[in-house]
C-alpha cells in the first residue's frame, strides 16, 4: 500500500537520495539542506516549428480531470518503472521525456523506490536541464518503499505519514503538494479515508493508481467505478501491456531486449513462461485480426482498450525509446475506433469479463 503525491509548480532540484521529488525543505537560512547534482549537458536547440511547451494543440492528445477534482491530466502519461535510471541511458530518457511532452503529455510518474531512487533523480534532472514552464506539467511520485533501515519505508510520521489523511492534508497546506491519491489499495481502504477526511475536515484523496490490463481487470472495472461516482475518486492505471506481455513479442521465449530478461526481474520471466503466461500469450495473438482490421497494432489496440473505462484519468505508458513511445500514443488514434461490437469482440476473446457478485 503506497500513497501518491501530484507535486506542484515548484521548482524541481536534482538532489542527493534523501530529497524527494517535490523539493527538499529548507535548511537553516533558507538553503536547500542538500547539495545539488549536476545536470545534464542540455540537447541542442529544437528545430523551427518545434513544439517547445505542452500545450496539445496539434497534437492529439485528450486531456481529462484527475477524478472529480480539477486537474486536468493527459489521458497518456509517462511513467518511470524499470526504464528510468535503470534500463535506459540518461540520454535515452531525456529523448523519451522530451517526444511524450511534445506530443501533449503532461504526466510524468514515478516512485521513490524506482531504480532505488535513481529514476527520481534522472526525471528531476532532465527536467532542470529542459527549463519548460513548471506550471505546464504534474509530477506525481509514491512513498513507502525508502531506504533499507527501518525508518526509512513505511508509512511513519518519521518517513512521511502515521495518520495519512492527516498527513496528507498538511503537506498540501504547506505547499509541497497540490493532490494526493493512493497506490494499490483496496476500495475499503480508499474508502476509510475519504470518510475520515469529510470527518475531520481533511483533504481525501482524488485518485487511486492500479494496475490494468486486458488481463487484470476486476478493479478498475467493477470497483473503482462506484467510487468514482461516489466521492469522486479517479484511477491512473499503469502496466497496459502487462510488462510488456500484450506485445505478441515474447512468443513463447524471452528476448534479451526485454523487461523479463533484465537482473532483478526473474518474477516477470517466470510469469511469461508459466502456464498462465502462455494461455495469456495466445490470447494476445488472438486479437491480432482485430488489429489488423483497425490499423493498429496489438499493443496500441491494448492501450486504447484501457482508456475506455469509465472513472479512468490516465494510462501510464512505459517505455524504453522515443520510437516506441510514439508508436503507443497511437492508441489515441485506435480509442475512437473501439465501438461496443468491437469491445464485445475483444472480451468474447479473453472470456474474463467481470461481472457484478450483486
Amino acid at each position: 500500500m503506497q500513497v501518491s503525491i501530484a507535486c506542484t509548480e515548484q521548482n524541481l532540484r536534482s538532489r542527493s537520495s534523501e530529497d524527494r521529488l517535490c523539493g527538499p525543505r529548507p535548511g537553516p537560512g533558507g538553503g536547500s539542506g542538500s547539495k545539488a547534482r549536476a545536470a545534464l549537458v542540455p540537447r541542442p536547440p529544437a528545430p523551427a516549428g518545434a513544439l517547445r511547451e505542452s500545450t496539445g494543440r496539434g497534437t492529439g492528445m485528450k486531456y481529462r480531470n484527475l477524478g472529480k477534482s480539477g486537474l486536468r491530466v493527459s489521458c497518456l502519461g509517462l511513467g518511470t518503472w524499470v526504464t528510468f535510471g535503470s534500463q535506459i541511458s540518461d540520454e535515452t530518457a531525456e529523448d523519451v521525456l522530451t517526444v511524450a511532452y511534445e506530443h501533449g503529455v503532461n504526466l510524468f510518474d514515478t516512485a521513490e523506490v524506482h531504480a532505488a531512487g535513481k529514476a527520481e533523480r534522472t526525471l528531476g534532472n532532465i527536467l532542470k536541464s529542459k527549463g519548460w514552464r513548471r506550471s505546464s506539467y504534474v509530477i506525481t511520485t509514491k512513498i513507502f518503499w525508502g531506504g533499507q533501515a527501518e525508518t526509512e519505508r513505511g508509512l511513519s510520521r518519521k518517513h512521511i505519514i502515521e495518520e495519512i489523511v492527516r498527513a496528507m492534508t498538511y503537506v498540501i497546506n504547506q505547499g509541497l503538494a497540490l493532490y494526493w491519491g493512493t497506490s494499490r489499495w483496496g476500495a475499503a481502504e480508499i474508502m476509510e479515508a475519504y470518510s475520515m477526511a469529510r470527518q475531520f475536515n481533511l483533504i481525501p484523496p482524488v485518485c487511486e493508481q492500479a494496475e490494468h490490463h486486458l488481463f487484470q481487470r476486476e478493479k478498475v472495472e467493477m470497483q473503482l467505478p462506484e467510487l468514482y461516482h461516489k466521492i469522486g475518486v479517479g484511477s491512473v492505471t499503469w502496466s497496459p501491456l502487462a510488462c510488456g506481455l500484450i506485445t505478441s513479442k515474447y512468443d513463447g521465449q524471452v528476448p534479451d531486449t526485454c523487461r523479463a530478461a533484465i537482473k532483478g526481474y526473474q518474477w516477470l520471466k517466470d510469469k511469461v513462461q508459466n502456464e498462465d503466461g502462455k494461455k495469456q500469450q495466445a490470447k494476445v495473438m488472438d486479437l491480432l485480426p482485430i488489429a489488423h482490421q483497425l490499423g493498429c497494432t496489438v499493443a496500441q489496440l491494448a492501450i486504447a482498450w484501457c482508456l475506455r473505462s469509465e472513472g479512468v484519468s490516465s494510462v501510464l505508458l512505459g517505455v524504453s525509446s522515443a520510437e516506441q513511445l510514439i508508436e503507443h500514443l497511437g492508441a489515441l488514434q485506435v480509442l475512437s475506433q473501439l465501438t461496443p461490437q468491437t469491445v464485445m469482440e475483444i472480451d468474447g476473446l479473453l472470456g474474463n469479463k467481470p461481472h457484478s457478485k450483486k
